[in-house]
């Protein structure tokens, strides 16, 4: 029997990577898709012809209760929320309510209509926060420092307590920083992949930088989803940590994007205080040991593969002129 995945965040960089993943092992994908964000559906490319789309309002009880019923599906995979972290400064109330609110309207209608679908919350690093120990693995205590953190850890709760109360197949994935082509140019890794490229074609000459000795443990997001799907095809859920174990400092990712094209870096850099962020001196590195140990899951994409992957494909998106032809 063919099983269906519902994917929320569909449209986004790790929904791309799952529906791929997913199709490639003969699941029904269907997204669901809010009516405003229906202009996202660009992003799927081609993959937009290979999944479904439902569109509901995620903010609206009754009709995601009503898709859940329709759909029936074996696996539901909520990965709504904001991209860009920074942005939940600006709406802490609708960032809850996307996160937390999705998170709680699915859990309930999966219960409501009594199936027995797995479901996967995708949590966030960024709910240990300021933490007092490094590496983190999942019992770090929980210290979020901003809206979207704080969020994501009702949400996670929220999933925990519907597992414990109601026997829901209910686990999360607390995913380290994961970065793809399909990024946008305001996360820092592709920003400078970008630049790389921009710089190599002539097309501009800096890239104007903040802390380069800000350090993050960057994965590949296809190897994420990965471990997104082997979550729920376990016997128990559970919650893991999802990262690479690595630390790497944007002055080694610089500098690794600048080599890509044959170029130093140290001639094109400008350091500007004003993107200097407050908030840089925590180290968030992920222990993967659970997830490798129970789900037989490691990152198969190296650091520099990674940043190769994304120069490379910049260049190619400038010269083929799939991307505007300007200074990033």
């Amino acid at each position: 029997m063919t099983k269906t995945a519902l994917i929320t965040g569909i449209t986004g960089q790790d929904g791309y990577y799952l529906s791929h993943l997913l199709l490639n092992r003969g699941y029904r994908v269907v997204g669901l898709v809010p009516p405003h964000r229906q202009a996202n559906l660009a992003k799927l490319g081609t993959l937009a012809h290979q999944v479904e789309i439902y569109t509901v309002d995620l903010r609206d009880t009754l009709a995601l209760l009503t898709a859940v019923e329709q759909l029936r599906p074996q696996e539901i995979y909520n990965l709504a929320a904001p991209s860009f972290v920074p942005d939940s400064w600006n709406d802490p109330l609708g960032t809850l309510d996307l996160i937390t609110g999705t998170a709680t309207r699915l859990l309930e209608a999966v219960r409501q209509v009594g199936l027995s679908t797995r479901f996967y919350q995708a949590s966030s690093s960024e709910m240990f926060g300021d933490v007092d120990r490094s590496p983190q693995d999942e019992e770090t205590p929980f210290r979020p420092k901003n809206p979207y953190a704080a969020a994501k850890l009702h949400a996670h709760w929220t999933m925990v307590h519907h597992r414990q109360r109601y026997g829901l197949f209910a686990c999360s994935g607390i995913l380290y920083n994961h970065e793809s082509p399909l990024r946008a140019p305001q996360f820092v890794p592709r920003k400078i992949s970008l630049a790389a490229a921009s710089i190599k074609l002539g097309l501009t000459d800096t890239l104007e930088m903040g802390n380069l000795d800000a350090k993050r443990d960057w994965g590949f997001a296809g190897d994420h989803v990965e471990a997104m799907w082997r979550m729920l095809q376990v016997d128990e859920p559970e919650e893991y940590v999802i990262g690479t174990g690595k630390l790497h400092s944007v002055r080694e990712l610089v500098s690794a994007a600048f080599e890509c094209v044959d170029l130093d870096w140290t001639r094109h850099v400008v350091i500007n205080t004003d993107l200097l962020r407050p908030d840089e001196h925590f180290q968030l590195v992920a222990n993967p040991t659970k997830a490798k140990n129970k789900l037989g899951w490691q990152p198969q994409v190296s650091f520099e593969e990674l940043v190769q992957k994304m120069v490379q494909t910049d260049l190619e998106r400038l010269q083929s002129g799939a991307i505007a032809k300007r200074a990033p």
